[in-house]
């Protein structure tokens, strides 16, 4: 043993001094002092955990749960969550000891062809051969074991450990971006349900109004170029319904196979035409994201994985040592006497890379560079949340705004048909001053279901960019530091 461990204590200061690799960066994740956005209260997580509840939606709530449950994406993502499970498992036991059984079993038969014996044979002499069967058996278990000197294991539970996290956080932040299409893609078909009786109505009053233009033509009381253009916006109308049908029979399909029912009739899906009112959107302080955001968490364990790669890299340099137990058993069995043997061995493997030392040199280099590469992408994740949770509370708060006024702008649209209605019906105003002011009231009421159907889809939007969907774990996952 001797000569092993002059060739150890030779080598270390050599690899001392090239086992240090490239400083991680380390990510600049500086909170913000406040989001430029509208006060609100901090966050529940368990309302953020089950934003969709707080519609008060049963459709809502049952389409989201069933997509969690059975749609595509979701099981998809628990297939890559048990592969990770399983790849973590792979990467631990390597350091395990390795070997296994085996056995052989063989006959073997000799013969003596000189020195025998000969016999005469029609005056030649013949030599005779005899045989003698030999059966064999043999059994080993040889086992290797590498002795953890260094903290090769201890380093690759560390990473292992961050990719099984990196990996569930993956799977959390796809059950919450699904959880969002949901909600997106119902309140879109409902927009378009809106949007497609409104087109059907305004067709209807464009038609009237058509009419009335033509009976004024022909009995002289109007220009031809006035039915003519009535007649044209008729078209238009008309063509507007067809489009807004098949943008609601896509948005419809999309839908079922979000939830994972792509192949059900359309009827198995209702969109009623109405839009409701978003709930009030907690708001988060800027720190709360870094916990409370899947993709944030993510992100911040793939920089350890990174780390902890580089750190095996580095660990590549020292020499391995090996651990060799074995036994075995044998038996030879000739002339029916049976031979057993039984042996056992010990010994000691090392193995110091002495060749490979500029190729694991150039890898600990290349190593470093992802492992920066991941710290400046977990910046950019931080920065991002920040961005989209400010920017989703400013755009909710400006569809509300628009809300309230459209909310207005329609009353007064209403109020003055209600006002042509009693005129028409006082004999003081014509059919066409009614349909007018009905076409204006319509219009205003479709930009308002607009308007509230796009702050519908802003809160789910605001929902998923504070990391509404899931509930994060009470210890969060800090920053790897070298």
């Amino acid at each position: 043993m001797r000569p092993i461990w002059i060739i150890v204590l030779l080598s270390m200061p050599a690899l001392s001094s090239c086992a240090l690799g490239p400083a991680v960066r380390v990510a600049d994740t500086t909170l913000p002092a406040a989001y430029d956005a509208p006060a609100a209260p901090v966050s529940d997580d368990q309302r953020l955990a089950q934003w969709w509840a707080l519609y008060d939606d049963p459709q809502l709530q049952g389409l989201v749960e069933e997509a969690l449950s059975r749609a595509p994406d979701a099981l998809s993502a628990q297939a890559r969550l048990a592969e990770a499970l399983a790849v973590r498992s792979s990467a631990l036991d390597a350091y395990n000891p390795q070997g296994g059984l085996s056995a052989s079993a063989a006959r073997s038969q000799t013969g003596v062809v000189s020195g025998a014996g000969t016999v005469d044979f029609g005056g030649h002499a013949v030599n005779l051969i005899t045989t003698t069967p030999i059966d064999t058996y043999g059994a080993n278990f040889d086992v290797s074991w590498e002795l953890d000197l260094f903290g090769r294991r201890r380093a690759a539970r560390r990473k292992a450990n961050a990719d099984l996290a990196a990996a569930r956080f993956d799977y959390e932040a796809s059950r919450t971006s699904l959880a969002a299409n949901v909600a997106d893609s119902l309140f879109l078909a409902r927009g378009l349900a809106i949007q497609l009786d409104d087109a059907r109505e305004t067709a209807r009053l464009q038609g009237q109004l058509s009419d009335v233009a033509s009976a004024k033509y022909v009995h002289g009381l109007g220009a031809r170029g006035d039915a003519e253009q009535a007649a044209s916006l008729v078209a238009q109308a008309k063509a507007q319904v067809e489009d807004l049908q098949s943008q609601l029979h896509a948005a419809r399909r999309t839908l079922l196979v979000l939830v994972g029912r792509g192949v059900d009739p359309l009827d198995s899906l209702p969109t009623p035409p109405s839009a409701g009112t978003p709930p009030p959107v907690p708001a988060s302080v800027p720190g709360a994201l870094l916990a409370g955001r899947p993709d944030v968490r993510e992100a911040a364990a793939q920089l350890i994985s990174a780390s902890g790669q580089l750190k095996l890299d580095e660990l590549a340099l020292f020499p391995t040592f090996t651990l060799q137990p074995g036994v075995g058993l044998s038996s030879n069995v000739e002339l029916g006497a049976a031979t057993t043997t039984d042996l056992w061995s010990i010994g000691v493997g090392l193995a110091q890379p002495i060749l490979d030392l500029p190729r694991l040199k150039s890898q600990i280099r290349a190593q470093g560079a992802r492992a920066d590469q991941a710290a400046i992408a977990y910046q950019k994740t931080v920065q991002t949340a920040y961005a989209e949770a400010e920017n989703a509370l400013v755009e909710l708060a400006s569809d509300e705004a628009r809300v309230r006024l459209l909310t207005l702008g329609e009353a007064q649209a209403r109020s003055a048909l209600h006002s042509a209605q009693l005129g028409y019906g006082a004999g003081l105003q014509d059919l066409t001053s009614v349909l007018t002011a009905e076409q204006t009231w319509r219009s205003a009421r479709t930009a308002l279901t607009a308007a509230q159907i796009q702050a519908l889809r802003r809160s789910v939007q605001a929902f998923k960019a504070l990391g509404g969907g899931w509930s994060p774990p009470p210890a969060p996952i800090t920053q790897a530091r070298r």
